[in-house]
């Protein structure tokens, strides 16, 4: 998918100013740059960073309730879909605050420097998901991490008892839930990927441990 069709799209999905639009660009423009140093992202994948990257992580800010003011992004890499949340949230939910939890040291140099150049209300937590305390997310966000149950621990313990988690998911994702079913209840809402056939967003809410 090309620039200007992805961009289109993702103004269809999330109703964003130019500037916002132009903000996407720059981060593209600045993850190319910094790729060539750090793996930020596969370098097979830049051919298909619009839409493998940046339009999926997109996707999830329709779902993003209008009263959120605390987003979590955990396993945050190259900034997806974080970053990406924090540049569409300034035009769709101007009082959200993005906090990326990242464990590899340079990929939070990239998602520090990238945030300021953007002028980004976002906070990037250097540590290991398990290690960083309870955050009280209004909502959790999530993109190729770990396997249902696990995932399901991790939002668990930063979600507030009334968040959700907006899970990037690809074609194990029925069979996720379903081991993930065995020691954690909650309620789901499976939609269709914008970017895939065989990829879902998995809504989770009421997310308790059996």
């Amino acid at each position: 998918m090309e620039r200007e069709t992805a961009l289109r799209r993702v103004s269809q999905l999330t109703d964003v100013s130019r500037e916002t639009l132009e903000k996407l660009e720059r981060f593209a423009d600045l993850l190319v740059k910094w790729n060539a140093k750090i793996n930020l992202v596969s370098p097979a994948t830049l051919p298909d960073l619009w839409e493998r990257h940046i339009l999926d992580s997109a996707q999830l800010v329709p779902f993003i309730p209008d009263g959120a003011r605390n987003l979590v992004d955990i396993g945050t890499g190259g900034g997806f879909p974080g970053l990406i949340i924090g540049i569409i949230a300034q035009d769709t939910h101007p009082a959200l605050h993005v906090t990326m939890i990242e464990s590899d040291i340079r990929k939070c140099a990239f998602l520090q420097t990238t945030s300021a150049q953007l002028g980004l209300k976002t906070t990037v937590s250097a540590k290991r998901i398990e290690a960083v305390d309870p955050l009280g997310a209004d909502v959790l966000t999530s993109r190729a991490l770990a396997a249902g149950p696990q995932l399901l621990a991790y939002a668990h313990r930063h979600l507030a008892a009334d968040g959700k988690a907006l899970l990037l998911k690809g074609t194990n994702a029925q069979a996720e839930i379903d081991e993930a079913l065995a020691t954690w209840s909650f309620d789901l809402q499976k939609r269709q990927s914008e970017t895939s056939a065989d990829a879902v967003v998995l809504d989770i809410s009421n997310l308790r441990p059996r």
